[in-house]
């Protein structure tokens, strides 16, 4: 059979109805796991280098952007999940409308956003536990906290307490969906009353001279030791791309259908409901950030190095309120542990979908009898995301799980549109309105945004997608289950 075939949705149905995984989610605990994942990459990490890298305080108008973009991409991942509510996510749309081969290649990138956004969230948690640990006195050696490239000292080092995260959640992940959710839920709870915390606190030492000008005059500055153009109109559309990752949370809430109690009418409730509240949360965040703080003291070499490692934090301290900077410290601690939570959750479930079409090795289909979770998965992908975590930079990582959202949410757009002119007549509990405005737009938008990227992201990232057609050739276009369906043995 063709590298373009496409699988039926009977078939996507057959296998919602054989499915092993336990539908234990309800809509608000799919709204907490979409809110889970959004709130903690961008707010407590990616504020800082959004805004001293790209856009100055018009980092809020970045976010803006960003969630226009995303807006676009949630009624179109709504639309899909309403038709076909598998775990999978993008991959499972792309192979139900397009074919198989660009259902591949979105799954690839797919796991290039949850892997590079999984060691990103990892990172930056290291980054807020040791400031967690210098206020109460307690200092890790450099050599333990530190990747071999950001490293000044000599000899071995890596970001232990980054692996470490890494483990710890794979180990509550394993132990079951229910009591994973209800973690969450807890931790939402927690950070998003801290985040409330920031933009009221915050509003009381806002300098409006940290505003002007809003759009700092475009230049070019020095990140990483290379030359880097920032600020200026340019600024805030390449800030939104930077940040970008910081919205994967709504899609994550797609990869749970699998387990979801009313997948049909939650997953598209779920996905729009925590994408609007959390765009609304970083707006204003990135204001009372910028206000607090000029955007040029978050210069990795200027009076406050540490600062755009943990921006939020530092924001109140230099404001001489650092009784506030332990409670966002401990607050962005333990609430970005419910972002890799759900990431590694959301990575594990696309795996499940693959490796049940056949595409990728059958160990990451299996699933635990007693836990209802696909166990083996989940320690094999928490152990690569942990030792590349332990070693790779912050900057690197992001900006590959910007490309990879943005190829996805691209991929969606034209998907769900193929879809209603193929299959007018199938069941849609959601529909998008006005399908093919949104679709030309979210289409348009994401991919500015991907060229916008660094060039380095870009390079890194299409090389990945390279990688990924290379290994469908060699081994998922012959062990895809459309193209060896099994045989019916029944005596006649």
């Amino acid at each position: 059979m063709s590298k373009w075939r496409v699988k039926p949705v009977s078939a996507f149905e057959a296998d919602m109805k054989k499915s092993e995984l336990k539908r234990v989610l309800g809509k608000w605990s799919l709204t907490a796991i979409g809110i889970g994942a959004i709130i903690g990459g961008g707010i407590f990490v990616l504020t800082g280098t959004g805004a001293y890298n790209h856009a100055g305080p018009a980092l809020a108008l970045s976010f803006v952007i960003a969630g226009i973009a995303c807006v676009f991409a949630a009624l179109c991942y709504s639309e899909f999940s309403s038709i076909l509510p598998v775990e999978g996510s993008a991959y499972a749309y792309a192979y139900g409308t397009i074919g198989e081969v660009f259902a591949w290649i979105i799954g690839w990138g797919l796991i290039l956003e949850y892997a590079m956004g999984s060691m990103t969230v990892a990172v930056s948690w290291s980054g807020y536990f040791n400031k967690m640990l210098h206020m109460f006195g307690i200092s890790l050696p450099d050599y333990l906290t530190t990747d071999p490239s950001s490293y000044t000292g000599e000899g071995f080092s890596m970001n232990l307490p980054a692996l470490l995260i890494v483990l710890f959640v794979v180990g509550i992940l394993t132990r079951g969906t229910s009591g994973a959710a209800k973690a969450n839920n807890f931790i939402v709870i927690l950070k998003v009353s801290a985040v409330i915390f920031v933009i009221v606190a915050g509003l009381f030492f806002i300098n409006m001279d940290n505003w002007s000008p809003f759009i700092p005059e475009a230049k070019t500055i020095m990140v990483d030791g290379k030359p880097h153009e920032a600020y200026g109109i340019g600024g805030v559309i390449s800030g939104a791309a930077a940040i970008f990752f910081a919205y994967v949370g709504f899609d994550a809430v797609s990869t749970q259908a699998g387990e979801a109690i009313n997948p049909k009418k939650d997953i598209p409730f779920a996905i729009i409901a925590s994408l609007l509240a959390c765009t609304a949360l970083y707006i204003m965040v990135s204001l009372v950030l910028t206000g607090m703080m000029d955007y040029q003291n978050f210069d990795p070499q200027g009076a406050y190095p540490e600062a755009i490692k943990a921006p939020v934090a530092y924001a109140f301290d230099i404001a001489g309120q650092a009784w506030a900077g332990y409670i966002i410290t401990i607050a962005a601690t333990i609430g970005l542990i419910s972002v890799l939570m759900v990431m590694i959750m959301g990575q594990s479930r696309i795996f499940l979908g693959m490796s049940k079409d056949g595409l990728i090795p059958p160990v990451f289909s299996r699933v635990h009898p007693i836990t209802g979770t696909p166990k083996r998965n989940l320690i094999i992908l928490g152990t690569f995301i942990s030792i590349v975590a332990a070693f790779t930079p912050i900057s690197k990582l992001a900006d590959m799980t910007s490309f990879g959202t943005l190829f996805a949410f691209t991929m969606v757009c034209i998907a769900v549109w193929i879809l209603r002119i193929k299959q007018p007549h199938l069941e849609r509990t959601f529909k998008v309105p006005a399908l093919p405005v949104i679709a030309v737009c979210g289409i348009a938008i994401n991919i500015y945004l991907m060229i916008n990227l660094s060039v380095d992201a870009q390079l890194l990232s299409l090389s990945w997608l390279v990688v990924g057609i290379l290994v469908y050739f060699s081994y998922g276009k012959r062990k895809s289950k459309l193209a060896n369906p099994p045989i019916d043995n029944t005596e006649l």
